[in-house]
């Protein structure tokens, strides 16, 4: 029996769970680390940090999985994306990552559509130029701390960081470097137009593989160190979402998966190029060689349950308590007990504003005809509904764009819930799933893994093998249309409140 090892280098903490080449978890190990945030909208962390958290946990599970060290094969590396690891000549790290969630970039967002113009960015990046992403990032760096721009010598995303740290070599691969904005999307290279551009110099960067493909093998002290065989591959991984994905088995045209979280996302794979001009959602290119998915995010979607079962579901918490239930079981019972429409009581879930469709950081959250009548359980169910019909504007934009989905996995806390994947399942009239194997990203880079050590031929035929369906919810249509009714209503109320959004915002 072979094994494979997939690191998740998340952002509260680092995962490494050791497989079998069949995809049964063996030993499973997490370490967390801190996030730092030193003024109003920033966010850094440390790479030795996750640097730490990935040996340690490589060792914890080599220790307890009691498997040969020459029986595992490969290691895959999902990472949080976008965040910029800046190295000197020595390859020691020159200040603190700035990662993902960072917002100081606003004005490196305009001096990039100024110096290339907004067109030809999604034009070669396929998406905007966004404050989260590295580019802008790297130009923050230039402007603000000229003497630490001065010692590059090489830029790294997290999880290639670890890489370096592994193998001792300088690369990425195309999903993660997607996010960067220095990536040329549709030919899956660096784009030298962008580089000369922004003043960035090409040998900075990493070379540039498909996820799957062998990018180096342990070093032999790291070998030594980790309990590992000097001829153990690392492949190149994926970004998380991508990573997820594979993990998912959303790697054939049709399918995606919904994960509600804090936020939500719909993620869809597709082997055709598409761009959505508007920059509602994300183009990428997907960990599958030769195809690309998109991403669309909603931003408050688990959020809008959590919110308010912190501010109206008291007697839930205190009755899980009594019971030894999850509190969220409570509220699903309580929410089932309505119907659909909630009595004619809509939610838009736009806590946090809204990125897709709508791009408004301005939005924010209605009940849309709250009356005498309605109870707290109508007002749960419009929250579960709301954010349903907020995911399927994704659905929406993707279908603009001809890029069609038939086959949906559910994923994060959400998609446990059996009443939300109904609801999902009605609102997208496509059958939603969810799969055994509770591993995501994990899982995925380790699949990678398994075709980078030849265990499989192709990412399509080892997720054949290893991912399985678990429970499967199928659309009825008499409910199907039902929704339908609501949601094209909720479809009118976010334009015709869009300038009172701005008007309250403005207010002191």
């Amino acid at each position: 029996m072979s094994y494979l090892i997939g690191v998740d280098c998340g952002t509260s903490g680092t995962k490494t769970v050791l497989f079998d080449e069949k995809g049964t978890v063996i030993a499973t190990s997490t370490v967390e680390y801190p996030m730092y945030q030193p003024k109003n909208g920033y966010a850094e962390q440390d790479p030795k940090d996750w640097a730490d958290a990935m040996i340690n946990t490589i060792k914890a599970v080599m220790d307890s999985g009691g498997v040969k060290k020459n029986d595992v094969k490969g290691i895959g590396i999902s990472g949080q994306m976008h965040g910029l690891v800046l190295l000197d000549k020595y390859n020691r790290v020159l200040r603190r990552s700035i990662i993902w969630c960072d917002q100081r970039t606003a004005a490196e967002v305009e001096e990039m559509n100024r110096i290339a113009g907004r067109e030809r960015i999604v034009e070669i990046t396929a998406n905007p130029a966004l404050t989260g992403w590295t580019a802008a990032k790297i130009l923050w760096v230039k402007n603000n701390e000229p003497e630490i721009y001065s010692e590059i010598a090489h830029i790294l995303l997290p999880k290639d960081y670890l890489r370096l740290i592994l193998t001792g070599e300088y690369a990425t691969e195309v999903s993660d470097a997607s996010g960067m904005q220095l990536l040329d999307v549709p030919h899956r290279c660096w784009s030298d137009e962008l580089l000369s551009d922004f003043g960035i110099d090409k040998s900075w960067l990493g070379t540039v593989y498909e996820s799957c493909e062998v990018t180096g093998k342990l070093t032999r002290e790291m070998a030594d160190e980790l309990g590992l065989s000097k001829d153990t591959v690392v492949v190149g991984g994926a970004g998380d979402n991508a990573a997820a994905a594979v993990g998912t088995g959303v790697v054939g045209d049709g399918k995606a998966f919904t994960t509600i979280g804090t936020s939500g996302v719909v993620f869809t794979h597709t082997s055709e190029l598409s761009i959505d001009r508007l920059g509602r959602v994300h183009t990428c290119c997907a960990a599958v060689p030769g195809s690309w998915h998109l991403m669309g995010v909603t931003q408050s979607a688990g959020l809008s349950l959590k919110w308010f079962r912190d501010n109206f579901c008291m007697t839930e918490k205190e009755t899980a308590k009594l019971m030894g239930e999850d509190e969220y079981f409570l509220m699903d019972k309580a929410a089932e007990k309505v119907g659909i429409g909630a009595n004619r009581l809509l939610y838009l879930p736009y806590l946090m504003g809204e990125r897709t469709p709508h791009l408004d950081p301005d939005a924010r959250g209605v009940f849309f005809g709250l009356s005498a009548m309605h109870t707290r359980s109508d007002m749960l169910r419009a929250v579960m509904e709301g954010v349903t019909y907020s995911l399927r504007d994704c659905v929406e934009v993707f279908r603009e764009m001809n890029v069609n989905v038939s086959d949906m996995m559910a994923c994060g806390g959400g998609g446990s819930s059996a009443l939300w994947r109904e609801i999902l399942s009605d609102v997208y009239n496509c059958s939603v799933k969810t799969v055994k194997s509770k591993e995501g990203p994990a899982l995925g880079a380790a699949i990678l893994a398994s075709v980078g050590s030849g265990i499989y031929s192709s990412v399509t035929e080892a997720c054949g093998e290893i991912v399985r369906t678990d429970k499967i919810q199928v659309p009825v249509e008499k409910r199907v249309s039902e929704y339908e009714k609501y949601y094209q209503l909720y479809r009118k109320i976010y334009p015709q409140l869009k300038s009172s959004f701005a008007e309250l915002a403005a207010l002191s």
